[in-house]
């Protein structure tokens, strides 16, 4: 939300993190997501939450550069590599999830699932079946974008 509250859909997300991080107590957390049309950015609010329930402020990094999936996803995987992560958890809806793991998947990054919310977690009937039609269309655009351009994002990954 634009006075820095989190949305309903990102404390949403922000608890599967929560759950994952008390799973594997020593991984790092990559917060990623950009400013919307006002605010802090979602990794800031992100940040600010996982802390507040008592995550250790070094385990959390920022990226607050990224403002869709295919940049989160490139952010992700420069992360994995920096780090030399055998893999990552993702931490999103489940109607999300394997959009971004296929994408991380082309790119070379193993990828589990993280921990989700059975059925509409809680959100409206008309925002649920929204969200499913969206990803129809986003996974084979999203990942044929991925596949097609592969060396060039692989080259900006191991960049830097």
């Amino acid at each position: 939300m634009g006075d820095g509250r989190p949305s309903p859909s990102l404390l949403r997300r922000i608890g599967y993190g929560l759950k994952a991080a008390a799973e594997h107590p020593g991984a790092p957390i990559l917060c990623s997501g950009g400013v919307g049309r006002a605010g802090p950015s979602e990794a800031s609010i992100m940040a600010q939450v996982l802390r507040g329930r008592g995550v250790a402020s070094e385990r959390v990094v920022l990226d607050e550069s990224s403002l869709d999936t295919l940049q989160s996803v490139i952010a992700a995987a420069r992360f994995a590599r920096r780090r030399g992560l055998d893999g990552v958890i993702v931490c999103t809806d489940s109607y999300h999830q394997p959009r971004i793991r296929l994408m991380l998947g082309a790119l070379g990054v193993a990828t589990a699932a993280g921990p989700t919310q059975r059925g509409r977690a809680g959100t409206r009937m008309a925002y649920w079946i929204r969200m499913h039609l969206r990803e129809a269309f986003a996974i084979p655009y999203d990942v044929g974008i991925v596949v097609a351009r592969r060396s060039e994002f692989m080259a900006a990954i191991a960049a830097d």
